[in-house]
């Protein structure tokens, strides 16, 4: 196949003035390559494409190809990972993973966390703040007891997320909502604080075909920065994460059926990754879902929990691909 490669390549909007923390989710040119390779290497012609507007320049130019592999994030607003997928169903143009409803939906934490809560899919209690009004209400209503978890409402990579996070009382929880509400200009969702162990859970496939890759345990090591698997932690995993596969037979049934649930709830499809995490009586709760996981081969959550199942990297990107092709026979 002539397989389109879209993505944002990180030091693309460096070169533009826009900061690491801005250009966090975005892909290296060691990740863009391995992947073009890759693709490459299971009998493909891989065509480098790159953001949306490069994407909008080629189409308009006449340029078609057969699939197009995306893992474009997008730079603004709560649809951004939306953009390419919309673009490509314009024009008629299969490509890997979610479509743009699931995409837009599943950055929102709220939307998706109310969505997968009609599912019944177990979350722990939550509400957004989006105003200074709204703040004002929470405070005086005091829905939920402490300790709360606050971070923004449509962000990835952990962006917003430090141990100030963790929120005791009302001081905090308004410096925390203000915080948000002025530097990424979105609203705060605000829930229950689970302080007990947290997994992330792979899936690959789509509908009734999707099945779990297994289950990983986060476990932050001396000098991370505490309670949460934060922006930081994330940035540098390598020296503040320890990444476990979960063998325990309970956790991983309860997990598998949580992400499962909450991955057809949302229509999510080829591949994705489920964050969960244990209250204090270690029954497990769905935190959110990333239905366009990272690939990095060793940074990424998704390309780590495959490999230590046993399988290769090379693997992954044929399921991906093969999960994707099926709807081009369609």
């Amino acid at each position: 196949m002539r397989i389109g490669f879209t993505y944002d390549l990180r030091k693309d909007y460096l070169e533009r003035g826009y900061s690491e923390e801005e250009t966090a989710e975005f892909d290296s040119e060691e990740t863009v390559q391995v992947i073009a390779d890759t693709i490459s290497s299971l009998g493909n012609e891989v065509i480098r494409v790159g953001n949306v507007y490069e994407l909008v320049n080629r189409l308009s130019s006449g340029e078609r190809w057969d699939l197009v592999f995306n893992i474009t994030e997008g730079l603004r607003g709560r649809s951004r990972e939306a953009q390419v997928p919309a673009v490509l169903e314009a024009y008629h143009i299969p490509y890997t993973f979610s479509d743009p409803l699931t995409l837009a939906l599943c950055l929102d934490k709220f939307l998706t966390k109310t969505v997968v809560s009609r599912w019944n899919v177990p979350t722990p209690a939550y509400f957004q703040v989006g105003s200074e009004k709204e703040l004002e209400t929470a405070l005086r209503e005091n829905r939920i007891p402490f300790p709360l978890f606050l971070k923004p409402v449509s962000e990835g990579t952990g962006k917003g997320i430090t141990p100030a996070s963790v929120i005791r009382n009302s001081t905090q929880l308004k410096k925390q909502c203000l915080e948000v509400l002025e530097k990424y200009s979105q609203p705060a969702l605000v829930e229950k604080y689970l302080p007990g162990r947290e997994f992330t859970v792979g899936i690959v496939g789509s509908g009734k075909k999707a099945e779990i890759v297994g289950v990983l345990e986060v476990e932050l090591l001396d000098g991370a920065e505490p309670l949460a698997y934060s922006y930081s932690n994330k940035e540098l995993c390598e020296q503040h994460v320890r990444y476990v596969l979960t063998e325990d037979p309970a956790i991983c049934r309860e997990a598998a059926e949580i992400s499962l649930e909450a991955y057809w709830a949302l229509d999510c499809r080829d591949a994705g990754r489920v964050d969960i995490r244990a209250d204090e009586n270690g029954k497990l709760h769905f935190l959110e879902i990333n239905p366009l996981a990272g690939l990095h081969p060793t940074h990424s959550d998704l390309p780590i929990l495959w490999q230590k199942t046993g399988r290769t990297y090379k693997e992954l990107i044929a399921e991906i691909i093969a999960s994707a092709s099926a709807r081009r026979q369609r």
